[in-house]
């Protein structure tokens, strides 16, 4: 089955779907090592590790598309990635989504921002006109039939907190963006709790009753489970940062001790992680490096595999 297909299933099913964000192409086969059936490429992630940089718009098409291949052709289930504005008008939004599909992505989510854009959970966002919007997003349609009907285009919108926005006006332009583009499904970016999470699903329901909803719940305390997000009529759980945040966290913390402690730290950390699949490079299990040997007896003269019996390393495959 063609990932585009499988993620269609998967936002159409009446099981939620867990949707764990990542920005690195190891950080992906982690999530579909684990379980997940799909994975979500962010872009603030891309941004801030690819680039070093706040995710304010300075990430281009190129750049994204470039990452998004390296992470979709990574793993076997599919992959969501964040396209941002679309990286212009509606043209380019026509030209990003090409891209992207020809890259090996399963889908995209196009927010309706201004560009250049802005992290979502960022004070200061303007939105373009709700026209100016659906023009975007019936180019990305049109764009993705061409190449893959099954493509996944999801419409976000970031009016909950943006300049002469709120929860009404997110309301009437995802409404929109089903009815007047067609898209997927929809999703709402920063709700503030699950009154507004319900709300949400209810006015869109009013346009379309069969329409996909996603959204994140950073803002919504305490953090709703899954089986209460489904109640409340999401298709998907979305959680952009999963994979990022932790990563950062730790990789952080372990850099500030071995900073301070100096050898110590990393004694600790050999000790506390002994056992752990991703621990003293059993991390090139996950990456392939089994496969790659299996492949190598299956194809290279016999004399050259007793490279394995003449050398010794700290891992063998």
């Amino acid at each position: 089955m063609r990932k585009t297909t499988r993620l269609r299933e998967l936002f159409y099913r009446p099981e939620i779907l867990v949707l764990p964000g990542t920005c690195t192409a190891l950080q992906a086969r982690m999530v579909q090592a684990v379980g997940f059936e799909a994975c979500s490429m962010s872009g603030s992630g891309t941004s801030n590790s690819l680039l070093g940089v706040v995710d304010a718009g300075f990430t281009t098409l190129s750049e994204m598309v470039l990452n998004a291949g390296y992470i979709a052709n990574a793993i076997e289930v599919p992959l969501l990635s964040d396209a941002d504005t679309g990286y212009g008008n509606a043209l380019n939004v026509r030209h990003a989504v090409q891209r992207f599909a020809q890259a090996g992505v399963a889908g995209v989510h196009i927010e309706d921002q201004v560009y250049p854009k802005r992290c979502g959970f960022v004070a200061g966002i303007e939105l373009i006109s709700l026209e100016e919007a659906v023009g975007k997003l019936r180019a990305a349609m049109d764009a993705k039939r061409e190449l893959d009907a099954d493509f996944v285009v999801v419409a976000r919108t970031d009016a909950r907190h943006a300049v002469g926005g709120g929860l009404d006006e997110a309301i009437r332009r995802a409404q929109a963006y089903r009815r007047d583009a067609g898209v997927d499904a929809v999703y709402l970016a920063g709700p503030e709790s699950r009154e507004e999470m319900a709300a949400f699903v209810s006015g869109v329901r009013e346009v379309d009753r069969e329409v996909p909803i996603m959204g994140d719940t950073h803002s919504v305390q305490p953090a709703p489970t899954w089986e209460e997000q489904q109640a409340l009529g999401y298709a998907v759980a979305f959680y952009p940062g999963a994979a990022i945040d932790v990563a950062n966290l730790a990789t952080w913390d372990y850099l500030r001790d071995f900073r301070e402690r100096g050898v110590q730290a990393l004694v600790e950390l050999r000790e506390r992680t002994h056992g752990h699949p991703l621990a003293s490079f059993r991390i090139n299990d996950l990456l392939g490096f089994p496969h790659l040997r299996e492949l190598e007896e299956r194809y290279l003269p016999k004399e050259q595999l007793t490279k394995y019996d003449q050398s010794h390393g700290v891992y063998t495959p």
